[in-house]
């Protein structure tokens, strides 16, 4: 413990969920706060699929770490920092290196390809902004390339789309993606029917949405379902290429394949010479201190704690309680008194399967699905966004979308030589009823059986 009476210093590396609270938190505090962060904005994660899919911008999702953080006791830099010097007290930076009295680690997790990070630049991963854009562009020009192609056998490549792992982040993109290439987007298409797009989901476990209790995650299953997805569970994914993926024996030919499956801790916590989990997770104390370090504290999902026998999930409210808890620690380290140990309280989590349906838990106890879930979803993420704008913003994308059911944000920036087969001309195809109205013709032969969804 230390009663210091100079100016404490706290820096904090990462300007999530947690990271800001921390700072929030700490800000009529007697300190002097740095945050660093490689990015200047903070990003909300949880609608990045929606980027990704074309309904919401990426500025709709962000906010500038300095605007706010402003006119608080708080230093914000753009820096990344790659390493922790624990002996001399000190984060390396890119630009130099910066001293600590007490220090907050919450630079979060990225992308796991469990031992075949070969299959990255094939399946990318959804983090960041850069990953949604990347993603966008990779479905857009998917759907450009089935318009262009006269081959058969190739448009069902170019329409086939393929996400490995049912967890929140693959469900939520195999609804989108599923409803955009359905309902959203098949009237701007005159040679080709991206109606009949394959979105394919795949799970090495038996279910989707694990994480969830079973009756949800049966529901999630058939919702998806209703949607036109794929679902595949206990399926093993051993190879992924440019041309598509392999499970076991079984192969799937597609030009688009996501990523969702795995989350592994940032590399920072490497250099900090302590035990780590199987997702490189630090094993933090109660306190959220790093073993025999009471001045170093780590929070989020570089965070591995286990309380009540189950470990504390990394998702963002766990992330933001972590948040506070940690400054109120420090504030008790100043004062000279003991930590405390933290306690996650769990007020519940949903995810959404599409248009009009999610399902969620409430205080572990109360179960929702359908609509009722889905306006549950909508109402805690507009609270959660940060910034009047953002929340105004979304709120009108969101109830755009929802009576129009269009998807605006489509630009794809760039030259893309080489990405798209050769254009070749060619008669656009019949116009078709099949939608209500107006409708570029069939592009890939349609069963007369196949239902059309209407989600």
């Amino acid at each position: 413990m230390e009663n210091n009476p100079q100016r404490h210093r706290v820096v904090i590396v990462g300007a999530g969920f947690g990271g800001l609270q921390a700072a929030s938190k700490l800000r009529k505090s007697p300190v002097e706060v740095t945050v660093l962060d490689r990015y200047n904005h903070h990003l909300f994660q949880p609608l990045l699929y929606q980027v990704a899919t074309a309904v919401l911008s990426p500025g709709d999702i962000s906010a500038p770490i300095r605007q706010v953080l402003r006119g608080r006791n708080t230093t914000v830099l753009l820096a990344e920092a790659s390493s922790i010097d624990l002996q001399r007290k000190v984060v390396v930076c890119d630009g130099g290196d910066i001293p600590y009295d007490s220090l907050v680690l919450a630079t979060g997790a990225t992308h796991s390809y469990f031992g075949h990070p070969e299959w990255a630049r094939f399946a990318p991963g959804l983090k960041t902004i850069d990953d949604a854009r990347a993603i966008r562009e990779r479905v857009l020009l998917a759907l450009e390339a089935a318009e262009r192609d006269p081959d058969p056998e190739r448009r069902r490549e170019w329409l086939t789309f393929v996400i490995i792992g049912a967890g929140p982040t693959g469900v939520e993109l195999a609804g989108a993606l599923a409803y955009m290439t359905r309902h959203s987007l098949p009237r701007d298409f005159r040679r080709v029917d991206i109606s009949q797009a394959r979105v394919i989901l795949l799970e090495g476990l038996p279910r989707v949405l694990n994480a969830y209790p079973e009756v949800l995650s049966k529901r999630a299953r058939v919702d998806l379902e209703k949607l036109g997805v794929d679902v595949r569970t206990g399926a093993m994914v051993t190879g992924v290429d440019e041309l598509g993926v392999s499970v076991g024996d079984t192969r799937i030919p597609a030009r688009t394949v996501l990523w969702g499956a795995g989350v592994a801790a940032s590399p920072l916590a490497r250099t900090l010479g302590v035990p780590l989990d199987k997702a490189g997770r630090v094993k933090v104390e109660p306190t959220l201190t790093v073993p025999g370090h009471e001045d170093v504290f780590v929070i989020g999902d570089l965070a591995s704690l286990i309380q009540d026998g189950k470990p504390v999930p990394g998702i963002a409210p766990a992330a933001m309680q972590m948040g506070r808890h940690v400054a109120k620690n420090i504030r008790r380290r100043i004062a000279g008194q003991p930590l405390e140990p933290f306690r996650y309280h769990d007020k519940g989590s949903f995810a959404v399967i599409g248009r009009g349906s999610a399902i969620g838990v409430l205080y572990d106890k109360i179960r929702l699905s359908g609509k009722p879930a889905w306006l549950m979803w909508l109402g805690i993420h507009i609270t959660f966004l940060i910034g009047f704008r953002n929340k105004l913003t979304v709120m009108f994308d969101w109830a755009y979308t929802y009576l129009t059911k269009r998807r605006d944000v489509r630009l794809i920036t760039g030259l893309h030589a080489g990405k798209l087969p050769p254009l070749q001309p060619g008669p656009a195809l019949p116009v078709s009823e099949a939608h209500g109205d107006e409708h570029p013709g069939v592009g890939m032969a349609r069963s007369e059986s196949e239902p059309t969804h209407v989600h």
